[in-house]
């Protein structure tokens, strides 16, 4: 257990580094007080430009990807073989998600989970952004809501994963699902104003070449 513990530990502190707020100091911007006030990628886009977005974008990915790929058989310690690898590299995972949205760092506010999650993906299992990326694009085109084709796209991956290989791969259907219900919760603000109707679209005319709506 102690294996587990601190692997799950170090892949938290590793996802606690907010890329917006890490690369905020040197750039000298605190992201939590522009735009939505939310620490993620879509806020430093709107507010900072596509440079400042794209390398919070490689930051908060790579911190997702990171964990997952070394710190499951990383000797820390000794290795406890009552723990299941691939739950350790899920525990990881969900850690450093958790960690992007929560950080230690930055009293505890930070992104939604996109970006991090994106990067857990591609390392658990690169076939899953696929899916997820056909859903976001897909209904960022149809409605325009950045906030809902994030939404759409955590929940089309364990969907896939069901459809694709079923019970066979139940332990990586269970722990998407539960990333897709967080990604749903970090974004309740967004559900919240959709169903309001105080929500208006944002990307998908800039997107297709036009004017941002209003």
């Amino acid at each position: 257990m102690f294996e587990l513990g601190i692997k799950v530990v170090i892949s938290y502190l590793l996802g606690s580094v907010n890329g917006a707020l890490f690369l905020g100091h040197f750039f000298g911007v605190d992201i939590r007080k522009t735009g939505s006030g939310n620490a993620g990628g879509t806020n430093a886009l709107r507010t900072q430009g596509k440079l400042f977005a794209m390398l919070v974008m490689l930051v908060d990915i790579g911190k997702g990807a990171l964990p997952v790929l070394l710190l499951p058989s990383l000797p820390i310690g000794d290795i406890d073989p009552d723990v299941s690898r691939e739950w350790l590299t899920y525990a990881c995972a969900g850690a450093a998600v958790f960690g992007h949205c929560y950080p230690v760092w930055y009293q505890f506010r930070g992104g939604k989970g996109a970006a991090t999650m994106l990067g857990v993906v591609a390392a658990v299992s690169p076939i899953l952004i696929l899916p997820s990326a056909f859903a976001w694009f897909g209904c960022l085109f149809l409605f325009g809501y950045v906030g809902l084709a994030t939404i759409a796209a955590s929940f089309a991956i364990p969907l896939f994963v069901w459809l694709a290989y079923g019970a066979a791969e139940i332990n990586l259907f269970v722990f998407t699902l539960c990333m897709g219900l967080f990604i749903a919760f970090t974004h309740r603000s967004n559900i919240r104003k959709l169903l309001n109707g105080e929500g208006s679209p944002d990307f998908r005319k800039r997107l297709l070449g036009g004017s941002r709506s209003a």
